[in-house]
């Protein structure tokens, strides 16, 4: 999924293998019960979102509904990577102030990022060893299970 950086010379990539917009460039307004299908977010988070400042401003129809395009299905997508990881909404909400400043808040940006990958990297850790110890104990009852059954005395 390509997530479209705020200036038109830089393009950032989620981790994931791109995948085609539900409908094509050009023709991407999007209701936001359409959204909500797309994504698995509800309409209330998807208008909580806007409000806290972490959807830049959604177009709105003459009659006042929200229209969603595919650029903001990528940021959503990329939010919801950013959810993966435990980021604190405030966190993202702060990334997405800085992205709408602009180029020159690409460091913080960057730092941001880095810390998330450095809280990441140890969960995957922790996760790791908590696996060590589930593979450590299901070998003990498949070895168990497989003993010969000792005649009682």
């Amino acid at each position: 999924m390509t997530v479209v950086e705020s200036t038109s010379v830089r393009t950032d990539t989620c981790a994931s293998a791109p995948r085609a917009h539900p409908r094509p460039e050009g023709q991407d307004r999007y209701t936001i019960s359409e959204v909500a299908s797309f994504t698995g977010l509800t309409a209330h988070t998807l208008r909580w979102y806007e409000r806290i400042g972490l959807m830049s401003h959604v177009d709105r129809s003459h009659t006042g509904q929200r229209r969603f395009t595919n650029r903001d299905l990528d940021w959503l997508a990329f939010v919801s990577k950013l959810r993966l990881t435990g980021m604190p909404v405030a966190h993202m909400v702060r990334y997405a102030e800085l992205l709408r400043e602009g180029e020159h808040t690409f460091e913080e940006r960057q730092e941001l990022l880095e810390a998330t990958r450095r809280d990441v990297r140890t969960r995957i850790a922790e996760l790791q060893d908590t696996l060590a110890v589930l593979d450590h104990k299901i070998e003990f009852y498949a070895g168990a299970r497989r003993a010969p059954e000792r005649p009682c005395s």
